[in-house]
C-alpha cells in the first residue's frame, strides 16, 4: 500500500538531498527526489512528499508555483523587504525606486526597511521617511547594533516567505543573523549538522523563524536590469501615478511627451516627488531602448 503523501516546503538544496519542512507538523525531512521529476527543485517550492521515517522522505511532485525569481533562484516569494541604511551608505534612491518596480512586477508585497537606525539622518533618509509611506509602502526602522526594531521586523515576515534586497554595506547579513537567532528550532539542529555557522552564505536557502514566516537568506539579490516589459506598462507600476493618470488626455499616456498629461502637472504642483518621476523617465528610456532592439 502506498504512503500518504504530505504537503511541504522546500528549505534547502543540498547535494542531491532537499530540506522539506512539512505543513502540518513543521518537522524537517531530508528527502530524495523521485525520478520521474525531472524540473528544477527550487528553495520555496512548495511540494507533496512521502516520509519514510522520522527523518528521511521521497520528495513525489513540486505544486504550480505563484512566481520565480532568478537572482536569488528562489520560488514563491510573497514579501520584499528592501534595506537601504541611514548612512554608511546614503540610501540610493535611484535603486529603491527600481527595487519597487520589481516587487510590483512580480506580485509582492513590498516594505521598506531603514537600517543603522543609531547613525545620524539625512535629505535622502527624510524624503524617504516623509513620501514613501504615504504612497503606500510600509517603512520599518532598525538597528543590529541598538537592537531596534527587530521584533517589530518579526512580526512582519509572520505568514510570509520574505527575501531582503538592497546595496552593499546597508547591514542585510547582520539583521540575517538577528533573524537567524529565532530560528524554528528544527532548521538550527539541521544548519548544525550542516556546519552553518554565521551568516557566510554560498547557496540560497530558507529559514523558518519561530514567529512564524520565511527569510531567505541568500548569496545576494541582484538587479542586473528591469524585468522585460513594455514601455506601456512600466506605468503601472508607479502606484503614485495611478490618482493622476485619470487626468490625462490620453489613456495610453507614457506620461512623458504627451500633452495635458496628469502625471506631469501632479510633479509640477510637488504631488509627486519630482526624483521619483526622473527615475520613472530613465526606466522608461531604458525599456523603451530594449524595445527599438527586438
Amino acid at each position: 500500500m502506498r504512503r500518504k503523501e504530505n504537503k511541504g516546503l522546500v528549505l534547502k538544496a543540498l547535494g542531491g538531498f532537499y530540506y522539506v519542512q512539512d505543513s502540518d507538523s513543521q518537522k524537517i525531512y531530508v528527502c530524495k527526489l523521485r525520478g520521474k521529476i525531472k524540473q528544477r527543485i527550487l528553495c520555496g517550492d512548495k511540494v507533496l512528499y512521502t516520509p519514510l521515517d522520522e527523518e528521511n522522505g521521497i520528495l513525489e511532485e513540486v505544486l504550480p508555483r505563484k512566481n520565480e525569481l532568478i537572482r536569488p533562484r528562489v520560488a514563491n516569494i510573497s514579501l520584499l523587504l528592501i534595506v537601504m541604511s541611514q548612512e554608511e551608505p546614503r540610501p540610493d534612491l535611484n535603486l529603491l525606486d527600481r527595487l519597487l518596480v520589481l516587487g510590483s512586477y512580480h506580485g509582492l508585497k513590498t516594505s521598506i526597511i531603514i537600517n543603522k537606525n543609531d547613525l545620524p539622518t539625512n535629505d535622502r533618509v527624510d524624503i524617504i521617511l516623509d513620501y514613501y509611506p504615504r504612497i503606500g509602502y510600509q517603512l520599518i526602522r532598525t538597528s543590529t547594533k541598538k537592537k531596534v526594531g527587530l521584533d517589530q521586523l518579526r512580526q512582519h515576515i509572520q505568514n510570509e516567505i520574505a527575501v531582503m534586497a538592497g546595496p552593499s554595506g546597508v547591514g542585510k547579513s547582520s539583521l540575517l543573523n538577528e533573524l537567524h537567532q529565532s530560528c524554528h528550532a528544527p532548521i538550527g539542529e539541521v544548519s548544525k549538522k550542516l556546519g552553518k555557522g554565521k551568516h557566510t552564505t554560498r547557496h540560497v536557502e530558507l529559514y523558518p523563524l519561530a514567529e512564524g514566516g520565511w527569510i531567505v537568506d541568500s548569496p545576494g539579490f541582484s538587479l542586473l536590469g528591469l524585468p522585460p516589459m513594455k514601455s506601456s506598462e512600466l506605468r503601472l507600476h508607479f502606484a503614485d501615478f495611478y490618482p493622476h493618470a485619470e487626468e490625462c488626455l490620453f489613456n495610453d499616456c507614457l506620461h512623458h511627451k504627451e500633452r495635458q498629461c496628469g502625471v506631469k502637472a501632479a510633479v509640477e504642483r510637488g504631488d509627486i516627488f519630482p526624483l521619483r518621476y526622473k527615475h520613472y523617465l530613465s526606466m522608461l528610456e531604458e525599456v523603451q531602448e530594449k524595445e527599438r532592439t527586438y
